[in-house]
């Protein structure tokens, strides 16, 4: 996805997904932590930072630097379809044809929180 100057992904938390997202442009920060008013990791990040969120993990990343900043996420289990590219996260909220595999094995259906 592409964040714009300015723009971040929104405060959220994924109750029983481990998330791995990697920044490969731009620059920003990164802030993480067990509650939405305790996030107690606050760091920095440029083009080539890995970030690794545990499921449950309340966290944000917000685009500081002068260029849109380029991100992509792997979530496990997978939240979209095989072989799906977003550009946005606002593109990936209002996919319609989106299913899961059939072989993409899924936790109890908990929804995704946002701060």
């Amino acid at each position: 996805m592409s964040i714009p100057i300015g723009g971040d992904i929104g405060l959220e938390a994924h109750p029983e997904t481990d998330q791995f997202l990697r920044l490969d442009g731009g620059s920003g920060r990164v802030q993480m932590g067990s509650a939405q008013d305790e996030l107690s990791f606050d760091k920095e990040v440029s083009d080539g930072w890995c970030v690794l969120v545990p499921a449950g993990t309340w966290h944000k990343i917000t685009n500081t630097g002068a260029t849109p900043m380029q991100v992509y996420t792997i979530y496990a289990p997978a939240h979209h379809a095989p072989d799906k590219v977003q550009a946005t996260a606002a593109e990936a909220g209002a996919e319609e044809n989106d299913e899961l595999a059939a072989w993409s094995v899924q936790p109890g259906r908990s929804l995704d929180e946002h701060g």
